[in-house]
């Protein structure tokens, strides 16, 4: 087996990922094939940190009319959910894991407290965050970047539903241009829609590069802890 490139990473999933072709809620099939890469690079003796969105039950934006700091509460809870999901699909496979929270709720997961975790990780254990920051108007990018910060990741693995980062949304435009790398201020100049400005700004302090890669292939999870030149990279 190929050595890991990475000691200790970030991993970011959206979750509309975990709702497979769905649209929607949870795919059961494709958070199982995500846990079981997961699965892989702890083999290999990575050490995973884990942040999952929730936009698969609510995003803040989508309480058209209601309080932001309600909505984004909601939001929250629903990255909880998410992270439940992976923690039993993880333990299934015989992958020790943790999930902390952000917002208190000690009934299902722990308190997020920084040490704590570090030493989950060196222990071989997967930890999983959840509830965003625990604060409004914060994106779960934003917590990626901060937690990959607070303990002291190589690198921010952030798997979407395109391979890369685009000039243009590649959806829509069939001749939008793949970037094979890019820096932190060219993705902030541009407005491309790596992450957002927040969690950008947090990685290029922090010195914390990008790798934006496809999760349409859960494979590609291995393969970016191995180094292999896959989606696009974002550094200083």
């Amino acid at each position: 087996m190929k050595k890991p490139k990475y000691k200790r990473v970030m991993l970011k999933i959206s979750g509309e990922a975990l709702a497979g072709d769905k649209g929607f809620g949870l795919d059961q099939p494709t958070i199982n094939a995500i846990a079981e890469k997961i699965r892989d690079c702890f083999a290999m003796g990575v050490e995973i940190a884990v942040v999952v969105g929730g936009g698969n039950f609510w995003r803040g934006r989508t309480g058209e009319g209601m309080d932001r700091s309600r909505a984004d509460h909601m939001g929250m809870l629903a990255t909880v959910i998410n992270s439940l999901a992976l923690l039993d699909a993880l333990e299934q496979l015989d992958v020790p894991t943790r999930v902390q929270t952000a917002i208190e709720m000690r009934q299902i997961a722990e308190p997020y407290i920084r040490l704590k975790a570090a030493r989950h990780l060196e222990k071989g254990r997967v930890v999983i965050f959840a509830c965003g920051t625990g604060n409004p108007f914060f994106s779960t990018d934003t917590t990626a970047a901060l937690r990959a910060a607070e303990i002291d990741a190589e690198v921010i693995l952030l798997a979407k539903k395109v391979d890369g980062v685009y000039d243009s949304d590649p959806n829509i435009n069939p001749d939008a241009k793949k970037f094979d790398t890019l820096t932190f201020i060219d993705v902030l100049n541009k407005g491309l829609g790596v992450m957002d400005s927040t969690a950008t700004s947090l990685c290029m302090d922090n010195d914390i590069p990008i790798l934006v890669f496809g999760l349409d292939d859960p494979e590609n999870i291995t393969r970016a802890v191995r180094g292999e030149e896959i989606g696009t990279v974002v550094r200083r």
